[in-house]
């Protein structure tokens, strides 16, 4: 008999972080994302929210990110 794999979970959450916004004559330039940010009160997007624990404890396992920036 063949072994059923369980099916992958998938859970998006999100959570505010310090975000650094440039803007020049009136136009935004570059926005910075500072995402070493523990996180802290998250909100389920899309997935099972009984897996929320689960996918904080591994987006916030202390590794040292880096900010990421948009924009030139």
């Amino acid at each position: 008999m063949p072994r059923s794999t369980p099916s992958p979970r998938r859970v998006v959450f999100q959570y505010l972080v310090p975000v650094h916004v440039e803007v020049e004559d009136g136009i935004v330039r570059r926005v910075t994302i500072i995402d070493e940010t523990p996180v802290r009160d998250p909100v389920v997007v899309e997935g099972d929210p009984a897996n929320l624990a689960d996918a904080v404890r591994a987006a916030d396992d202390g590794q040292a990110w880096p900010s990421w920036q948009f924009g030139y």
